[in-house]
């Protein structure tokens, strides 16, 4: 069963932006996109453990920084031709709050 914590307020992740929570997983960067929809992915990319949360954000794809490398922010999967997953977390918002299960 999953455990849900409450993260923080919608408004302290930036719009087309992400947030860096440390976790017993390792970090976890939480996107929010334009729309307020919240995704949250294992803070490295699988190509060569990049920070996706310092990369750009278009649509539910972000970009690694480092390479390149473009990952789907509701799978966690590397969007061909690229290979490759980071995990992805389970995230909602409950009111103006964003929540993970962990």
């Amino acid at each position: 069963m999953s455990d849900w914590k409450k993260l923080c307020p919608l408004d302290e992740i930036p719009r087309l932006g992400s947030r860096v929570v440390a976790s017993e997983h390792g970090d976890i960067a939480i996107f929010r996109l334009a729309d307020d929809e919240v995704f949250a992915v294992h803070d490295k990319c699988p190509h060569k453990g990049g920070p996706l949360s310092q990369g750009i954000v278009s649509g539910k794809i972000v970009t690694c920084p480092l390479h390149g490398q473009k990952i789907d922010l509701e799978t966690g999967e590397a969007v061909a031709p690229d290979t490759g997953c980071t995990p992805p977390f389970s995230v909602k918002r409950v009111g103006d709050d964003v929540w993970i299960a962990l």
